[in-house]
């Protein structure tokens, strides 16, 4: 079983900064892509950012140049750096990872969510 637990989502005011946190747990052989999405209310989830194993990273055009994503490998972790934050950008934010279990079965596990809402 694999489980991702995010954290650092809150209310912050227009061109504000939050970091968001994603920790993989369990029976974890080998990590690939990790990736953060979002979903507003009310809109289909959409990939904001992505980032491979190598470090190879991709990022939306609406988050370019503002976020960056970073992962530490050792403690099967992902992070999210949030700057000049707009209030399009509220949205719940969820992790992604794409995991080789320890039987060897490769599959796609979700954090449960963590909302940001950039509100004065």
């Amino acid at each position: 079983q694999v489980q991702l637990v995010e954290s650092g989502g809150g209310l912050v005011q227009p061109g504000g900064s939050l970091r968001l946190s994603c920790v993989v747990s369990g029976s974890i052989d080998s990590i690939y892509d990790m990736t953060w999405h979002r979903q507003a209310p009310g809109k289909q989830r959409e990939l904001v950012t992505a980032i491979g194993s190598g470090g190879t990273t991709y990022y939306g055009d609406s988050v370019k140049g503002r976020f960056a994503i970073s992962r530490d490998n050792a403690q099967n972790t992902v992070s999210l750096q949030m700057n000049s934050l707009k209030p399009e950008d509220t949205a719940v934010y969820y992790c992604n990872a794409n995991v080789r279990t320890g039987a060897g079965q490769i599959a796609d596990y979700w954090g449960q969510g963590t909302q940001v809402t950039v509100s004065s």
